[in-house]
């Protein structure tokens, strides 16, 4: 019984007891781990929003880049080289040797 009246009269245990303060805890608990627009809900949305954010970057660099190989490849000799050098693409009296090194070492 002096156990439990002593821990009734502390004044951190009359602090957590308090109405108000326990509604507030409640509230502020449900709002960081229950309620459908988390705490937690929102930094993953924060996250993917950062990565989404880095792709667009990317796409938008590697269409600067493909926007910037399309000028230069209106020139025909060019747009040949290109195509052979990439597709192993041939004219028809033409033979076509592949070599292949041996990345291994």
């Amino acid at each position: 019984m002096k156990f439990l009246k002593k821990i009734t009269t502390n004044k951190i245990f009359k602090f957590f007891t308090n109405r108000y303060v326990l509604i507030l805890l409640l509230f502020t608990i449900w709002m960081l781990f229950i309620d459908e627009n988390s705490f937690l809900n929102h930094r993953e949305f924060n996250k993917e929003i950062e990565e989404l954010e880095n792709s667009i970057e990317f796409y938008e660099t590697e269409i600067k880049r493909n926007k910037k190989m399309i000028e230069t490849l209106e020139d025909s000799n060019l747009l040949k080289k290109f195509a052979r050098e990439n597709f192993y693409m041939k004219k028809d009296n033409e033979t076509l040797f592949l070599i292949e090194f041996d990345t291994l070492n």
